[in-house]
């Protein structure tokens, strides 16, 4: 809903089902189902109490082992036009955490990415992405609040 008066609907939609009111269409979003693990029962949880040294050891260790490695700092990809959670997601997953991995990419990558993930997200233009991501990366925010001012759903407008 848009202002209160009128329906417009996810161009990112999987599908489309006809409205029960009449005169439009609902947008419809496809899930993956998770798993969710069932709940430990009491009498599993009591010998975790033994097994506390062994989860201090292991923290410990997982401690060293991140200060010895430092993790990289991810930037909000989706700062972006055209990038949402989901991209910004496969993105990352595909090892462009920040604006300079994101500007240094390659376009043939970027649509790979995209075409790995599913039909759902082979019809998004990944065009601009370096050039924007270039300007985020430099910090030239007001440069990239212009350009992006010129696109939607991260594709220039005609």
């Amino acid at each position: 809903m848009i202002d209160k008066a009128y329906w417009k609907n996810d161009y990112q939609a999987d599908a489309y089902v006809p409205s029960p009111y009449g005169g439009t269409d609902n947008s419809l979003l496809v899930l993956d189902p998770i798993e969710v693990a069932a709940p430990a029962t009491e009498q599993k949880a009591a010998p975790a109490k033994k097994a506390a040294p062994k989860k201090a050891a292991a923290k410990s260790t997982t401690a060293a082992t991140a200060k010895a490695q430092p993790k990289a700092a991810k930037d909000d990809l989706k700062k972006l036009e055209g990038i949402g959670p989901k991209i910004a997601g496969l993105l990352t997953d595909a090892g462009f955490a920040t604006f300079t991995d994101l500007a240094k990419a390659k376009p043939a990558a970027l649509k790979a990415v995209l075409e790995a993930a599913g039909p759902r997200y082979k019809m998004h233009d990944s065009a601009t992405w370096t050039e924007q991501a270039k300007l985020a990366a430099k910090g030239a925010w007001d440069e990239l609040s212009a350009l992006q001012k010129e696109l939607k759903g991260g594709k220039r407008k005609k």
